[in-house]
């Protein structure tokens, strides 16, 4: 593994990687894929948004920038079945003129499928969880005065101490295991903003 990647998340640097994940039906059939596992087109469609020709198109689009490939034939060999090639990925703004606006782009599709995550999340899963589980759900917001090292070792830190859970083989989960989605938010302060008083 990585040490610079402990999670095992396919490391997009090309722009026009970039460019072709930020959409909404992309990043909706990445996700289903390596939240459920492989599936066809057909069985993506009703999830992602999108008809089973447009979703099959999206899919050889993703396999092209190396993001979803073939997975083993299914029951019927007839169908295309399509798997993740990771369990997540990961991207860094590069700091070049078409570099940048990628990055954005994909950022911003990033944060309008995500964002109402945790509202969605308290309205419709929150309420039905058993006490021991609602207890380790919740949100944090803690503010950090750091230098960009400082934050790198942070976010070091914080994949390191998942990348166990995260790359662990399905047989040694634990019976009584669930999925737990951990977002981060990080989210550095404008250069003119205070840092003195209370971090």
């Amino acid at each position: 593994m990585d040490s610079d990647n402990p999670l095992g998340d396919v490391e997009i640097t090309d722009p026009q990687t970039m460019r072709a994940l930020a959409h909404p039906v992309r990043l909706a059939i990445l996700d289903h894929l390596r939240r459920y596992g492989p599936a066809t087109a057909t069985q993506l469609a009703p999830d992602v948004g999108a008809t089973p020709s447009v979703t099959s198109w999206h899919l050889r689009h993703l396999a092209g920038f190396g993001l979803v490939r073939d997975s083993e034939p299914g029951r019927d060999r007839r169908q295309r079945r399509w798997e993740a090639v990771a369990r997540g990925f990961r991207f860094e703004t590069p700091d070049d003129e078409e570099g940048r606006p990628a990055a954005r782009m994909l950022l911003q599709q990033m944060i309008l499928r995500y964002g109402d995550l945790p509202n969605r999340w308290a309205a419709e899963v929150e309420p039905e969880l058993d006490p021991v589980w609602r207890r380790l759900a919740g949100l944090a917001n803690t503010r950090v005065v750091v230098s960009a090292e400082e934050l790198a070792a942070i976010e070091d830190g914080i994949e390191r101490l998942l990348a166990p859970y995260v790359t662990r083989d399905p047989a040694d989960r634990p019976a009584d295991g669930r999925g737990v989605q951990l977002i981060r938010y990080v989210l550095p302060e404008g250069a003119g903003e205070r840092t003195g008083g209370t971090p």
